[in-house]
């Protein structure tokens, strides 16, 4: 039940600017390496920015602008040094025309605000608020054992918060922010409702980070293991001066030899140790998670189509019980490193760093400053570059659709491995399509959305023409479209199979086809054959028509494959929102891996065979969407 929040803000288009007023503050106070101790003798380091002015830092007490994280700090606090070279950069580099993501796009990136946020937004200090980072436990310069989002590091943000509302320089009031691990620490700190909170933000959180990220249809993904690996180095490098001041130095050590390589051996043993119990969705997982039910502070989504986390955006902000704009979620066509490129221009958001001011100034400060009225679902549609503001997603005018696999060739995919077609109608043909051999690429949008933006550097193929990627791949392609038309939502891949071995894993991505003939990934999903098994009361379904297929993941929900044995399969499909023009055609890339998205342990190698595709007539494998004809202002 929606717990409403009254507002009679006017709706806003998504590039207004909201007034954050001119700074009231010209200087800034640091306190660095600030030990919170914690009920248990561990002790967490907060940096702790002030506002104030000649005479010092402002005597009031003031709200609170809070942001745990894993990364160290310090390096936080020493690259804002460059925030401002960085910024003005941006702007000189200069954005793409944003009908599709580029690499100029990802060097433009700064001058959208982002460094702000993602350390302590000094725009919002400035103008009223103390902003502090703090390392979580086992991390930075900060004591313990790092356990990733545990429920002992969930005390832990509800007793740093004690500690902060404590204090004279705080009001008792206070938000939370951060980006992907900060972001998810924010909300869960939401669900936890501890008193004083007033509001969050949220840049580039997921729902379930282990099923999103860590075991992606199944299996691992090696950016665990490299993330991993960074926490661990990050906090063997802590601000020797701040550990002296805190008087914490004999306990960092102490802690740092009994914990050297926190999670390491464990995700490793994860990725190679056959059927191991963290392999699967289970209780300790679930004991990480957000309670999104629980929030009642408003709260801001920021995500990107081709986020890690993309799947879950808009599921999240459909479990937060609230109305009224008191929560908004805004999608870009953008990567996880590459937050906000763009905000700042005429035809998009203002910067990050001065949305999220002006979000805390609505629900911290109470001033009525209309961003209630903004979304509350905002995107930035792929293909064309335009923000929209919708009410509801997907978008209610789409209609459920079928496009049918079918082994008739495109003509458009000569160097596929297979080019079949996709059509609006099921086949009439029996027939059977091996998948090709393992062939793996690098050079693929997998590899752009895992390296969160950076290999769009090296050109197209890692961000917008997956066509070396599709040698290794069946790809299903239709007729050009006759008309502009808009894809709206997840969708759903619904696959009839037979494998030789006692396992199979499918790796998919929907692509918008230009008529020069580059294939641009709008979406992607994954799934292993023997963790099909749906979830039906959490999956989603129009009219009976299964549209997005929420998978167990657990070990007791495993189904065998038998080889030689023909089993059904739905593969969950990201949502999106894109315009196919006029032309253009839609494909569908089925593949057996998609590495280093995607990682097959040797263990489960042996276990795949070939596997194929059947075309049958009386059993159909299709593609469905929601799509609708696009109206385009010329």
């Amino acid at each position: 039940m929606a717990l409403p929040l009254s507002s009679t803000a006017v709706p806003v288009p998504p590039n207004h600017r909201f007034d954050i007023g001119p700074a009231r503050y010209p200087k800034l106070f640091g306190a660095n390496t600030v030990p919170i101790p914690m009920s248990d003798g561990a002790v967490l380091t907060a940096d702790i920015l002030r506002p104030g002015d000649g005479a010092g830092p402002a005597r009031e007490p003031l709200p609170a602008i809070i942001n745990f994280t894993p990364y160290n700090k310090m390096f936080s606090r020493r690259g804002m040094r460059w925030n401002n070279p960085l910024r003005a950069l941006g702007e000189r580099v200069g954005s793409s025309d944003r009908q599709r993501f580029t690499a100029r796009d990802v060097l433009h990136t700064p001058a959208g605000g982002i460094l702000e946020p993602f350390a302590i937004n000094r725009t919002a200090v400035r103008r009223g608020y103390v902003g502090l980072m703090i390392d979580v436990r086992g991390t930075g310069s900060s004591t313990g054992s790092w356990d990733f989002f545990q429920p002992r590091e969930q005390q832990d943000y509800l007793e740093a918060i004690a500690w902060v509302r404590e204090q004279p320089w705080c009001n008792g009031e206070f938000a939370v922010t951060g980006v992907s691990y900060g972001a998810i620490s924010a909300l869960i700190t939401a669900g936890l409702r501890p008193q004083g909170l007033r509001a969050v933000f949220a840049i580039e959180a997921g729902e379930d980070p282990m099923r999103e990220l860590g075991l992606t249809g199944g299996v691992p993904t090696p950016g665990m293991l490299l993330w991993i690996l960074a926490v661990n180095g990050f906090k063997w490098l802590p601000s020797l001066p701040g550990l002296l001041r805190a008087g914490i130095t004999e306990q960092f050590l102490r802690d740092r030899i009994a914990d050297p390589a926190s999670w390491v051996r464990h995700a490793i043993e994860i990725g190679l140790t056959e059927q191991h119990p963290d392999g699967f969705l289970n209780p300790m997982w679930a004991g990480k998670l957000a309670r999104f039910e629980n929030i009642t502070a408003p709260t801001w989504i920021h995500g990107g189509w081709h986020d890690v986390y993309n799947r879950s955006n808009f599921r999240m902000f459909d479990r937060i019980p609230l109305s009224g704009g008191a929560k908004q979620v805004l999608v870009d066509d953008s990567y996880h490193l590459t937050i906000g490129s763009g905000f700042g221009a005429s035809d998009s958001p203002q910067a990050i760093d001065e949305l999220q001011c002006a979000w805390f100034d609505r629900w911290v400060k109470d001033i009525d400053n209309g961003i209630d009225g903004y979304g509350p679902i905002t995107v930035r549609r792929q293909g064309d570059g335009r923000w929209l503001r919708h009410p509801v997603f997907p978008d209610p005018v789409a209609t459920l659709q079928r496009f049918y696999l079918n082994a008739e060739t495109s003509g458009a995919a000569a160097h596929a491995g297979t080019d079949a077609g996709l059509a609006p109608e099921a086949t009439e043909v029996a027939s059977r399509l091996p998948l090709p051999p393992g062939r793996i690429s690098m050079a693929s949008n997998n590899t752009g959305v895992l390296s969160m933006g950076v290999a769009l550097l090296f050109g197209r193929r890692f961000g917008t023409d997956d066509r070396r990627a599709e040698a290794g791949a069946i790809t299903f392609t239709s007729a050009p479209f006759t008309e502009d038309t808009v894809v709206s939502g997840p969708m759903n891949l619904h696959l009839n199979v037979e494998v030789e071995g006692t396992d199979a894993f499918w790796s998919v991505t929907v692509c918008d086809v230009e008529p020069g003939g580059a294939s641009v990934p709008i979406t992607r999903g994954a799934l292993l054959s023997s963790l099909r098994a749906i979830d039906t009361e959490g999956s989603e379904y129009v009219d009976g028509e299964l549209v997005f297929a929420l998978h167990t993941l657990t070990a007791e929900s495993v189904l065998p494959v038998v080889p030689g044995e023909p089993f059904v399969i739905d593969i969950e499909i990201n949502p999106t929102e894109a315009l196919l023009r006029t032309g253009h055609r839609l494909r569908v890339a089925v593949s057996r891996n998609s590495f280093p998205r995607h990682f097959i342990a040797p263990w489960r190698q042996r276990m795949i065979g070939g596997q194929a595709i059947a075309l049958d007539p009386e059993r159909p494998s299709y593609l469905t969407l929601r799509a609708r004809r696009a109206v385009l202002s010329r």
